[in-house]
């Protein structure tokens, strides 16, 4: 959120050091408090090994390689295009935009939390883990349909609502997909399998956005067919997610003792 005022008060360059500097923050905080897992656990229990390269094997990591490709580019696109597209569509500029994107990340935290709960509040009440981690994932996913009416909202703020609740079913549909690695891989998988997934969501993010600054720069900036693709993009990765883990199996893998 300091952004836009440091960007206007000493030039976008500078945005860009104050934002990497809190990361060097962040680790001289967490280097004092890292605890060495193999002095801070019993190290004599050697874990099980799996080539990282066998995962691609198996149908449950291309499951969750699919909800983190087709959704993580879309989180991106509104990070990094929201200011864009409030401008371009209704004039907003970088001083004035702190506000509508406060309002983004407020309710986009609510999802985050409630995500995770709604799945886990249906278990308690008896059903299966499969019944409760798609059913919260399809509500989410049918949440961010109407993002494809965003370009065409009659206001800002209308606009601005659209894509909150977007952005808040898309942390809650991301709570749940996390689950899923945890839901269908041994623990000692369980770090492998997300490394994966979120690599291939962010190099997802890294193509969408290049297509999106041409797509937008062939057609004179209007968004619709880019918001058209985020709005279906999770009711499509829901559909592939369910063909290829269709109970969330437990995977049995195949390891050697270290």
């Amino acid at each position: 959120l300091l952004v836009p005022w440091i960007a206007l008060r000493w030039g976008w360059q500078w945005a860009f050091v104050a934002t990497g500097a809190l990361g060097l923050v962040w680790l001289a905080l967490w280097v004092p408090l890292y605890r060495n897992p193999p002095q801070g656990g019993d190290s004599s229990i050697a874990a099980p090994t799996v080539r990282w390269i066998s995962f691609f094997g198996y149908r449950q990591t291309w499951a969750f390689i699919v909800g983190k490709l087709m959704a993580d580019p879309v989180w991106w696109f509104y990070l990094y295009w929201l200011p864009k597209f409030l401008d371009a569509k209704y004039g907003v500029k970088l001083a004035q935009v702190a506000a509508p994107i406060i309002a983004v990340y407020l309710i986009a935290d609510v999802g985050s939390v409630g995500g995770g709960w709604i799945s886990s509040a249906l278990i308690k009440r008896g059903w299966s883990v499969n019944r409760a981690r798609k059913a919260t994932m399809l509500a989410m996913a049918l949440l961010i349909v109407p993002t494809t009416l965003a370009s065409r909202a009659p206001s800002m703020w209308a606009a601005v609502l659209i894509v909150s609740v977007a952005a808040a079913a898309h942390q809650a549909w991301s709570a749940n997909v996390y689950t899923l690695a945890s839901d269908m891989f041994p623990k000692f998988a369980v770090g492998s399998v997300v490394g994966i997934g979120a690599f291939g969501g962010a190099m997802g993010g890294v193509v969408f956005q290049r297509i999106a600054g041409r797509v937008l720069q062939a057609n004179g900036s209007d968004y619709t067919p880019i918001f058209v693709v985020c709005g279906l993009a999770y009711v499509t990765a829901w559909l592939i997610i369910h063909l290829l883990a269709p109970r969330l199996e437990p995977v049995r893998l195949e390891t050697k003792q270290a």
